[in-house]
């Protein structure tokens, strides 16, 4: 019995010993190491816009083989709008000596970029990062940044011809944009060079007080066959509500680069999605980890848009919805 208790015993601590090791060997054999990603978001961690862009990051890694506590290891940083906090976390991000960054928009690449000109960044909702200073040229960015673009300048005309043709009357078209960033010129200037052939005469809005933008909707409402273009900007997205509201008291038919704006109430937008752009910006990612570098992965501009219509809106302003337009939208909210 004592023999055949100790040959039981000896087989029992050999099975749980091999148990334990089985891990470790696997990983070992699979040659795996656990991997740093950096997340840098402009948003607070309770936004259901950033939760669902991260949402499909994380997805899209783990469909190419990529898993949190596995081989990768993910801090996420939500750093809100405020620029000194998003400086902050993206120092401490860079402290962390990551193998990749993760940066949503012009707002957190440039902190980013002044932190460390090693690390590699891939960014997402950028829409001039030549202009910017973040890459050489998109095809050969040259430095430690590469990623996609919001969308290029030639779709800023695309804005003004929906505009026509949701509102037909419009001739005076007022066009909110940020004029301290390089794309608030570029996509102005896209708008400007089509507005002669739609019959629209254009002119900027350039202010960034909200109370000085309330002040300049009412007094281009004061004249008739009005409409407004909002372009992209991290401004923009940050007075999102107030613009919306004001371009419902002023009854001025308006297009937005995003669909956000038109579930929160605007009438019509045509944009990139992007939350696509999340999930490619997730192929980079891993091809970094793989041993490619940023400068040699050129810049891509977005391959899917969406057009978005709000017929409660449309019907608010007394307009109807030309049925070729309906035909195609990728969503209506009635």
């Amino acid at each position: 019995m004592t023999n055949q208790f100790l040959y039981r015993r000896r087989q029992f601590i050999t099975l749980l010993g091999g148990a334990a090791a089985w891990p470790l060997a696997a990983r070992a054999q699979q040659g795996e190491r656990v991997r740093r990603i950096g997340v840098l978001m402009p948003y607070v961690k309770d936004n259901p816009v950033g939760q669902a862009r991260i949402a499909a990051l994380l997805q899209e890694l783990q469909h190419l083989g990529w898993t949190d506590g596995r081989n990768m290891r993910v801090d996420i940083r939500w750093a809100g709008a405020n620029p000194e906090n998003i400086r902050k976390q993206a120092a401490e991000l860079v402290t962390l000596a990551p193998d990749v960054i993760q940066a949503t928009g012009s707002a957190t690449v440039t902190p980013l970029l002044q932190a460390t000109r090693t690390v590699p960044v891939v960014f997402v909702v950028v829409p001039d990062p030549v202009g910017a200073g973040f890459v050489e040229s998109l095809s050969q960015p040259g430095g430690n940044a590469t990623g996609f673009l919001q969308f290029e300048y030639s779709l800023s005309g695309k804005w003004l011809e929906l505009l026509k043709q949701i509102a037909p009357r419009v001739t005076r078209g007022a066009i909110l944009r940020d004029p301290t960033v390089p794309a608030g010129t570029g996509q102005f200037g896209a708008i400007q060079s089509v507005a002669p052939s739609l019959g629209v005469e254009v002119r900027p809005i350039d202010v960034r007080d909200p109370d000085a933008i309330e002040r300049a909707f009412a007094a281009f409402a004061r004249l008739p066959n009005g409409g407004l273009i909002v372009t992209g900007s991290a401004w923009a997205q940050l007075h999102r509500e107030l613009i919306i509201k004001l371009a419902a008291r002023h009854m001025l038919p308006a297009v937005y680069f995003e669909r956000l704006f038109v579930t929160g109430g605007g009438l019509i937008s045509y944009g990139p999605d992007l939350v696509d752009q999340y999930r490619h910006s997730a192929g980079y990612i891993d091809r970094i980890l793989k041993g490619e570098k940023p400068a040699d992965l050129p810049v891509q501009a977005p391959v899917k848009y969406d057009l978005v219509i709000n017929l409660k809106t449309a019907k608010a302003l007394g307009l109807d919805v030309p049925a070729q337009l309906l035909a195609r939208a990728d969503e209506v909210i009635e």
